[in-house]
């Protein structure tokens, strides 16, 4: 049996800065890439696009990635995840859809409170990790990963199918919003300019609609994929340049990129579907109930001054604080197995 684990490395040992899959030639052209509302946006701030699961992406900005990553850390940062599947579930058999296809209880949400669940398949391996939400306004809000775009809405559609052919009320719409994460420890006090509604009554996982600094119909879910305290903001398309541009006002807000976005996840000890999770991992080794042989993502943790990774081992060498050696470009390196998160996470709850 192998157990998923945690690594610290010494400074010799040298990792990627992000995931592989941004490091990975291009075998298509731009032109064919999808681009979200923000495309020309990014371009004109200094956005250094790069292909990502189909879309083209600003990898980082005029900063380097340290100095991004770290001001994301200390201040707040903005974020472009508008690639990310929306869905909206509706009908009465919604729950039922949804607790067919992921592991966790639904049927359980409070309004307006989300859950971090996951698809998986006959064999109990993951095909994605998703968020969902019991909104108040009677459907599911789904939020799912861009590189299981298609093979996600597949498993969704052909399951409301099934049970539409049974008699079922249940549908599905996929949103054409963007989604934008603005996520560091001042996130809410920028956030707060822009709302009416008490952010402070907005805890970790949970969510609410209002408007944001004009632009009405926004989704404010108090989440995100760095650790840090931070919300994502589902934005009907045309409102997308007009927010992204008012939080900026703010001196505390900076773009950052898919390269800070890497290695904040990975500090924080999260999951990266496709490189630390899929169809073969299953929610108990993977943690997610969370093994090196294999290393599935490392990059030098700006934040610790030292090279963190996870990845896989065979049980008996999984306890913290075991060392071991990994071989990095044909070379080994001595690392020892951490617990995670590697940085304390700041997740917003009510006292």
């Amino acid at each position: 049996m192998q157990r998923a684990v945690s690594v610290v490395a010494r400074l010799g040992f040298r990792l990627q800065a992000f995931s592989p899959d941004l490091c990975r030639p291009l075998s298509f052209t731009q032109d064919v890439l999808r681009r979200t509302p923000l495309y020309d946006f990014h371009l004109a701030h200094g956005g250094k696009m790069v292909a990502f699961a189909g879309w083209s992406l600003p990898v980082q900005y005029q900063d380097s990635h340290t100095d991004s990553h770290l001001h994301t850390r200390q201040h707040c940062s903005l974020f472009d995840v508008s690639h990310m599947l929306q869905t909206k579930i509706c009908g009465s058999d919604r729950v039922k859809l949804m607790e067919s296809l992921v592991v966790g209880d639904i049927a359980e949400l409070r309004p307006n409170q989300g859950t971090l669940s996951l698809f998986t398949n006959e064999a109990g391996g993951i095909l994605d990790d998703l968020i969902v939400t019991n909104t108040s306004e009677g459907h599911l809000y789904v939020v799912s990963n861009a590189g299981c775009w298609e093979k996600d809405l597949a498993l969704m559609q052909d399951k409301v199918r099934e049970l539409q052919n049974q008699g079922r009320d249940v549908g599905l719409e996929v949103l054409d919003n963007a989604l934008l994460a603005l996520q560091g420890p001042t996130a809410a006090q920028v956030l707060q300019a822009g709302v009416a509604d008490d952010l402070r009554k907005l805890p970790f996982m949970t969510s609410a609609v209002m408007e944001v600094f004009g632009v009405s119909g926004c989704r404010v879910t108090r989440c995100g994929y760095t650790g840090e305290d931070g919300v994502e903001i589902s934005v009907p398309a045309a409102g997308a340049v007009h927010l992204a541009t008012a939080l900026l006002e703010n001196p505390e807000v900076k773009l950052a990129g898919l390269a800070a976005r890497d290695s904040l996840r990975l500090e924080a000890g999260l999951c990266l579907y496709g490189n630390d999770i899929d169809e073969h991992t299953t929610p108990v080794e993977g943690s997610l109930s969370w093994t090196l042989g294999t290393v599935t993502s490392g990059c030098p943790s700006p934040s610790l001054k030292k090279n963190v990774a996870m990845g896989y081992v065979p049980f008996e060498y999984s306890r913290p604080g075991t060392k071991l050696m990994v071989e990095v470009r044909r070379k080994q390196q001595m690392a020892v197995v951490s617990k995670m998160p590697f940085v304390p996470t700041n997740y917003y709850t009510l006292k």
